[in-house]
């Protein structure tokens, strides 16, 4: 039986692998029966569409795996762990909720976009007790993070690259 910092070592290769490629580093992991179902990791850029989140990655791939075994999608999601590097976002987290996953597990907060705890608690929203941890290898995952923001993101649109920062005086 693996432990949650066996399992965020995991996510943190996801992350890693998605950084790799571009995209923002987030890795992630669904754990059904203490096994994985599922891994994941940002695919945005890659493929030009904004929902394609680690998590929302891992979830359809849980679809796809409870169709292919006929087992009830419900009842699966109830009894998942969710493991990933950084905070869900408040779509993210929202569909998480509404799914009613087990627990979320992250690594470091996410100060612009975190649906768990740091911007909005959609937690309180849906009222479910989920189990939610955070700053787990919260360091590692910010570290990659950090990294990432260092350069300019090459699919974005013209207007928002990175030109340098040029001080206004006032």
């Amino acid at each position: 039986m693996a432990s949650t910092i066996e399992w965020m070592n995991v996510a943190l290769e996801k992350a890693k692998d998605a950084l790799k490629a571009g995209e923002v580093p987030v890795g992630c992991l669904f754990i059904y029966k203490n096994k994985v179902i599922s891994t994941g990791r940002n695919t945005v850029n890659e493929t030009r569409n904004a929902t394609r989140h680690a998590e929302l990655n891992c979830i359809d791939d849980v679809f796809r795996f409870c169709q292919l075994r006929k087992l009830n999608y419900m009842e699966v999601f109830t009894d998942v762990d969710v493991i990933v590097t950084v905070e869900p976002c408040i779509m993210c987290a929202a569909a998480l909720h509404q799914l009613k996953v087990r627990s979320i597990i992250y690594g470091c907060a996410n100060d612009r976009f975190g649906g768990c705890t740091s911007v909005f608690e959609v937690p309180k929203l849906y009222e479910t007790r989920i189990f939610i941890e955070g700053n787990v290898k919260g360091n590692e995952a910010m570290q990659l993070l950090k990294e990432f923001y260092k350069g300019t993101n090459p699919n974005a649109p013209e207007c928002k690259v990175k030109k340098g920062r040029k001080r206004n005086a006032t």
